[in-house]
Order: C-alpha cells, then sequence, then structure tokens
C-alpha cells in the first residue's frame, strides 16, 4: 500500500473535479450508515415533538464530533493505519474496550435495522409475512451482496442510495414549505428545555451524526480503498466533507420536515422506529400527493437497507482487524471479516427471533452507550492526532486544535449533566 500523503500523483488538467468525484466512497459509507437512524427517526421526531428548538443543538453536536470523525481520514492518510491500529498502539487495554463496545454496537444496531428495513419491505410483498420472515430476506440480500463484492459493491450502492434519498426529502421539504407549517398560529408545542426532554436529547446526540466508532470504520473503508485506486489526501479530505457536512444539513432537511408536517398536527407519534418508520412514509405521501406514497417508501427502505449493509460490514471489518491485532496475525484477511459477518448476523437474528419485545430497550441502551463512550473515543483521536507518529502535515492545525478542545469541553460537560440527571434526579 502506498502512502499518497506526502507525493500526491499528478493529475492531469482537467481531471481534477473527475478524479475528486471517482474518489467519493469512504465519507458517502458513513454518511449511509449515519442516516438510517439518526436522521431518518431521530430527527424527524425532534421536529415533530419540538419543532425547531433543536435545530442549534444538532448543529453544535455535528460540529463539536467533526475533528473528531475527521480523525479516521488524517490518521489513515498520515500513517497508512486505522484508527484501530493506532488504539493498539496507544495500549492493548484500549482495543480491547473497543472491541467489547464495537461487538455491542453491532449486534444491537444489526438487530434493529434489520427489523427497521423488513417492516417497510412488507410494504410490497404479497400477504403479511413475520417480520422474522422479511428480516431473514433482508438480511441474506446484504450478506450475498457483501460476500459477492465487498467494497466496491457497498461503495456503488451507497452513491445511489443517498442520492435519490437526498433528492426525495429535499423535494418533500420545499412542497412542505410552500404549503405552510400545519401547526396552528397559537399552538404551544412542549419544551426543549426541560429535564423530561433531558433523555430525548442525549439519545439524539449520541447517534448525531452516527455513534463515535464509525470513526474507526471510516478509516477501515480509506484503508480498503486506498487498496484498490489512488487517493490523495485532498480527495480523501473532500470525500469525508461532503459525506458529514452532507449529513449535518440532511439532519436538519429531516427536522424539518418534522416540525412543517407533524409538529402541532395533533398526530400521535409512535413509541417504536419501526412504527415511526410507516408513519414517515405517511408523511412524505400526505406532503408529496398520495401516488408518491410507494416510490416514497422504496426509497426509506433502501435507505435503511443501505444502513444495514453498511453497518454489517463495518462493524465486521472492525471486530476482525481488533481481532487480528490481538491475536497478532497478519491484517486484511477477508475469512476473518466474512467470518464477523456471519457472527454479528446469526447474534442479530437471534435477537429478532427470541428478544424482539426487549429490542427497543436494548437500542435505547445502544444510543445512550453510544452517548457515554463518545467523549472517550473522541480523547482517543484526538490523542492519535497529535501524536508523534503522525507527519507534521497530517496533524491538526490552530483552528482544529481549538475545536477539538471546545468539542471535548461540551461532550465531557453534557456526560456529567447525563450522570448528574440520571442518578441524581
Amino acid at each position: 500500500m502506498s502512502d499518497t500523503t506526502s507525493n500526491p500523483p499528478q493529475v492531469r488538467p482537467g481531471n481534477g473535479i473527475k478524479q475528486l468525484i471517482r474518489s467519493l466512497g469512504p465519507g458517502i459509507m458513513m454518511a449511509s450508515a449515519a442516516v438510517g437512524g439518526s436522521h431518518l427517526v431521530a430527527s424527524t421526531k425532534a421536529g415533530a415533538i419540538y419543532g425547531w428548538q433543536l435545530a442549534a443543538i444538532i448543529l453544535l453536536v455535528n460540529l463539536f464530533k467533526y475533528p473528531f470523525f475527521r480523525a479516521g481520514i488524517q490518521y489513515t492518510m498520515g500513517t497508512g493505519k486505522s484508527l484501530v491500529e493506532g488504539y493498539d498502539d496507544m495500549g492493548r487495554g484500549y482495543l480491547l474496550v473497543f472491541f467489547v463496545l464495537n461487538l455491542i454496537s453491532s449486534i444491537v444496531n444489526t438487530a434493529a435495522l434489520l427489523l427497521f428495513s423488513a417492516s417497510l419491505l412488507g410494504y410490497f410483498m404479497p400477504g403479511e409475512l413475520p417480520l422474522s420472515v422479511l428480516s431473514a430476506m433482508v438480511l441474506a440480500a446484504c450478506l450475498i451482496i457483501l460476500m459477492a463484492g465487498h467494497y466496491k459493491a457497498l461503495d456503488g450502492l451507497s452513491k445511489v442510495i443517498m442520492s435519490v434519498l437526498v433528492i426525495a426529502t429535499i423535494s418533500a421539504v420545499v412542497i412542505a414549505a410552500g404549503n405552510g407549517s400545519v401547526a396552528p398560529a397559537d399552538y404551544e408545542g412542549p419544551s426543549a428545555w426541560t429535564l423530561a426532554s433531558f433523555g430525548f436529547i442525549v439519545v439524539m446526540m449520541g447517534w448525531m451524526p452516527a455513534p463515535i466508532e464509525i470513526s474507526c470504520l471510516t478509516s477501515l473503508w480509506l484503508k480498503s480503498q486506498r487498496q484498490e485506486q489512488t487517493v490523495t489526501t485532498r480527495s480523501a479530505l473532500f470525500d469525508f466533507n461532503v459525506g458529514y457536512i452532507g449529513t449535518a444539513i440532511l439532519a436538519i432537511v429531516f427536522l424539518s420536515l418534522g416540525a412543517l408536517v407533524l409538529y402541532g398536527s395533533g398526530t400521535e407519534l409512535k413509541a417504536s422506529g419501526i412504527g415511526f418508520s410507516h408513519q414517515l412514509v405517511s408523511m412524505y405521501a400526505s406532503t408529496i400527493g398520495e401516488w408518491s406514497r410507494y416510490l416514497i417508501a422504496v426509497i426509506a427502505f433502501f435507505c435503511i437497507f443501505g444502513s444495514t449493509i453498511t453497518v454489517i460490514d463495518g462493524y465486521s471489518r472492525a471486530l476482525a482487524e481488533a481481532q487480528l491485532l490481538i491475536q497478532k496475525k497478519p491484517l486484511a484477511q477477508n475469512r476473518y471479516i466474512n467470518g464477523w459477518m456471519i457472527i454479528v448476523s446469526v447474534l442479530a437474528m437471534a435477537i429478532i427471533l427470541f428478544f424482539t419485545s426487549a429490542l427497543m430497550p436494548m437500542m435505547n441502551f445502544a444510543m445512550v452507550l453510544a452517548f457515554m463512550t463518545t467523549p472517550v473515543f473522541a480523547y482517543l483521536n484526538y490523542r492519535l492526532l497529535t501524536s508523534a507518529s503522525l507527519p507534521a502535515e497530517m496533524k491538526l492545525s490552530p483552528g482544529m486544535k481549538y475545536l477539538s478542545w471546545a468539542g471535548l469541553v461540551y461532550l465531557y460537560g453534557f456526560l456529567v449533566a447525563f450522570i448528574w440527571w440520571k442518578w441524581f434526579m
């Protein structure tokens, strides 16, 4: 694997834009992993319940997490290693903690996304098949695609899904804005700035734009991309920024949709993500037109399906790399990645078959866990970006260093507030 950081290849005049477009991959896959749960559900619910009140919180958490997600690009381009390898270099204990947290997140998140995908797939199936059967069908499709094509299949699928989703969602918001908000002029919704709302804010921030371990998955996808094509620092950062900034904008777009169509409408929101996914399709249909119901259901299905397939691939790569590092074996062995895909998939299906009633509590646990571990992994990523092994040109600029400090204060401050709220209120 050649390092293109110090001596980026020369690009023929006129081909710069084309090369940047061709380099889109890990950042778009990160966006695909992020949009499924945190945006489609959490952002829309935030708008539906609180209107525009949480828009600033969403933008702030995206801003303050930015340098820690970007660490996956900077560290990998600077050293040729993934963040997982960086944790191992810092100490075996860090790697073991990452492995355990990653395993928990991979199983719970995969089970939840499989159920979401299955519930939307039911729109198009004749009769009423059980969710467990539909989940198995979705899982089989994911594994076939991943084991047949791995990175290239996932890369292409993510770009198509994200493009269609962005067009459909922005169209729905433009139409909803033209129709005006459904909330009566004198409507006063619940305040987001109460202790009762704190739990919702914590869950939303934990997965906004995604759990922090996604930064590790991005670095692993970048390693894979560099083995297949030339990647420069400029193109890698361009790809990351397109994906990351795109997810932040989409979060506000989804919040706008909830605020314009559901806020103040008197509609009772479904408690589960599965029920809310059907409600979301109805919301699009009522905005764009009933003719669009099945089209939107297809788009929503492929959005969640894209998140599912991306999560299975990314978490399996991370678990395989961590296992190989723990056992001191050579990295990049596809049979280990395939093995972890099977393990994660089987355990996720076991949850769906035997513990479906406990899925939402486990999902909330995973979201709270993501929130509580974010400051820890943010600090570890910051340490890697300031380590002596990183080339000077890939270290944090003064501006990014100040943003990192502000981000750490913000994240640890909210963590302390959450602990106080959880145990003393």
